[in-house]
C-alpha cells in the first residue's frame, strides 16, 4: 500500500512538472513570470539583469555548485507548482539545473535559451546588478 502511495504521488509530480527551452523576449517578460538568474555574482557585475530578474547563484566560479542551498533560496521566491523561468549566461547552465528541477524535483521550469547574451542583442531591458 505505502510503496502503491508512493508510485502515484511520483506519478501525479512528474505529469505536473513541465521543461520548456524558449528563448526570451518582450512577451515573456511582460507575463511577470519570475525570471532566476542563476549565473555568478561577478557575471551580474559584468552585464546587468533582466530587468525585474532573480540574482539566485547554482555554480560558483570554479564550477561547484550546493544544490541544497540553492534550492532553500529558490523555494522562499517560487512555490512548487509555480512555473518559473532560468537564465544564464548562453543556456548551458539552465538546461542543467532546469532538467535537474523538473525531472528530479518536479518543477515547471522554462529554461531561457540563449541566455543573458540573447537578451543583450535583442535589447531587452537591463538593469544594474546591486548587491
Amino acid at each position: 500500500m505505502r510503496l502503491a502511495l508512493i508510485t502515484l504521488l511520483l506519478t501525479i509530480t512528474t505529469l505536473s512538472a513541465e521543461y520548456v527551452r524558449q528563448p526570451i523576449d518582450q512577451k515573456l517578460l511582460d507575463s511577470k513570470i519570475k525570471i532566476i538568474d542563476i549565473r555568478t555574482p561577478s557575471e551580474w557585475k559584468t552585464t546587468g539583469l533582466i530587468k525585474g530578474s532573480i540574482p539566485i547563484t547554482f555554480f560558483d566560479e570554479q564550477g561547484n555548485y550546493n544544490a541544497e542551498l540553492f534550492l532553500g533560496k529558490l523555494n522562499k521566491i517560487v512555490k512548487k507548482n509555480e512555473k518559473f523561468a532560468l537564465i544564464c549566461n548562453s543556456g548551458n547552465r539552465t538546461q542543467m539545473v532546469g532538467n535537474f528541477l523538473d525531472k528530479q524535483l518536479g518543477y515547471s521550469v522554462i529554461d531561457l535559451q540563449g541566455g543573458i547574451q540573447y537578451a543583450i542583442a535583442k535589447k531587452l531591458p537591463l538593469e544594474p546588478y546591486k548587491h
